[in-house]
């Protein structure tokens, strides 16, 4: 007995050894995002300091700050889908929100993999709290994209309060909707949190979208009153929501910590778009443009990750990145090999952090927004947006020319005031060349935002998924 009960001792302790050993190799990964979050309202960021962002600005202080980093669209739904297959959306026609009557073809493509596909076929718990807007039938469902557990909502925007009264889309929990929770914020980070604790002993990837900071402006009192000093009743609700923000990344930052596991979780965080500084007050600093543009405003965004031990810290990272890197840089750093036929356009950013490779990760950056389009390389940024004079809806439809195009030099013009378009022509033309290449691979989308129908009339397709 004694010498059975030896061998089964040792065989249970070389398999948890074994256990350990993988976990040790295989970081987790938690991937914070906020919604309408813009450019100049971290205090990190060093434009705006009248809501302090002390756990948010912590990540970039114990990793890498990225000043130019990019999301792939001006606004929601088609960032999330760049975001969760590592591919510009564009190439799976995913171009546009769907609007309030979401189109039947909505969702994101089922040929595309997601990121909570890679992790669960390598072996992790994968979990999903809060946002979706990535389709609400029942196969675009996160639990049908590779997550095993789904804490959320699978619309465009939610209530933070009175959750009951959102029947039509309720907060649910793998299905089941939630009888009652007292604030979405918290409500997500607290999932979020029970989920860590519950897989800490074998990897895991957190993707926790928040809804926070987009609107409608509910917060709770107790958030609130930290700033009664600021008296416009709109950006005092907006720091509520900020604040609130901060403290549940806190949350999520210190369960890390509790279990040990600092060293051995990559962590990013990011906006998915621009502000819409108009509605909620949420600053792009000196960025020119909002949410829905492709000027800087609408698609630079704050931008920090953290992996204590591997990514030096402290670091401020100027050149041009995209959230499309994300997903190959989380492949890389859990060694899940990358297959030639998921057709990535992001990059394994690690080795630009680590200080193995100092070249710029990307030649270009490409933006494709109906008829707004923009290509950066280098510091040029050649770019048609939506202004006063050419709204939004003036410029839906998909337009392929290069012109009415202006030109602009981001290092010495970071707010997009100086056309040099008639001074640069050559320029002007290498970019405008990049772009129409690119987009030769794009198709076109299927489907427009709001009540336009379901896809773009009358355009062939430019290539196939």
């Amino acid at each position: 007995m004694r010498i059975r009960d030896f061998i089964l001792s040792a065989v249970t302790l070389v398999s948890l050894a074994s256990q350990l050993a993988w976990a040790a190799d295989r970081p987790n990964v938690l991937l914070i995002l906020a919604d309408d979050l813009g450019y100049g309202e971290l205090t990190v960021q060093g434009f705006t300091q009248d809501i302090p962002t002390p756990n948010i600005d912590s990540i970039a202080k114990n990793g890498v700050r990225f000043t130019s980093g990019y999301v792939s669209g001006p606004y929601c739904s088609p960032t999330r889908a760049g975001l969760l297959t590592g591919r510009y959306q564009q190439r799976l026609g995913h171009e546009f929100n769907p609007g309030p009557t979401a189109s039947e073809a909505f969702g994101l493509s089922l040929e595309t993999k997601t990121l909570g596909d890679h992790f669960k076929a390598a072996g992790y718990a994968t979990g999903w709290f809060g946002k979706s807007h990535l389709g609400n039938k029942p196969e675009f469902h996160p639990n049908k994209r590779g997550f095993d557990e789904f804490y959320g909502f699978l619309g465009g925007a939610h209530t933070y309060l009175e959750v009951a009264k959102a029947g039509v889309d309720p907060i649910q929990h793998n299905g089941t909707p939630v009888e009652k929770i007292e604030y979405t914020t918290e409500a997500f980070a607290a999932q979020a949190v029970k989920f860590i604790e519950t897989n800490k002993d074998k990897p895991w990837l957190a993707y926790v979208p928040f809804n926070a900071v987009h609107g409608p402006l509910e917060t709770l009192e107790k958030y609130e009153s930290r700033f009664i000093g600021i008296q416009d009743e709109k950006r005092r609700k907006f720091a509520g929501l900020l604040s609130a923000l901060d403290d549940a990344v806190g949350s999520l930052l210190a369960k890390v910590r509790e279990i040990g596991a600092e060293e051995n979780t990559l962590i990013v965080f990011l906006s998915d778009n621009g502000g819409p500084t108009r509605q909620i007050t949420s600053s792009n600093g000196p960025l020119r443009g909002y949410k829905a543009t492709t000027w800087e405003g609408g698609v630079r965004v704050p931008f920090v990750a953290q992996w204590k031990g591997k990514i030096p810290a402290g670091q401020v990272d100027d050149r041009p990145i995209i959230q499309l890197d994300i997903l190959p840089t989380a492949l890389a750093a859990a060694k899940i090999p990358v297959e030639s036929d998921w057709k990535l356009d992001g990059v394994n950013l690690l080795p630009y952090l680590t200080g193995e490779k100092a070249e710029p990760p990307h030649e270009a950056l490409y933006w494709r927004f109906g008829g707004q389009i923009a290509i950066r390389k280098g510091d040029w940024k050649l770019v048609r947006a939506a202004t006063e004079e050419k709204s939004f809806g003036q410029l839906l439809e998909l337009k392929t020319g290069i012109e009415d195009l202006e030109l602009y030099n981001l290092a010495q013009d970071i707010g997009e005031k100086n056309n040099l378009i008639d001074k640069e022509p050559a320029k002007s033309k290498e970019l405008g060349d990049a772009w129409v290449a690119w987009n030769a691979q794009n198709i076109e989308p299927k489907w427009l935002p709001g009540n336009r129908g379901n896809a773009v009339k009358g355009k062939k397709k430019k290539a196939q998924n």
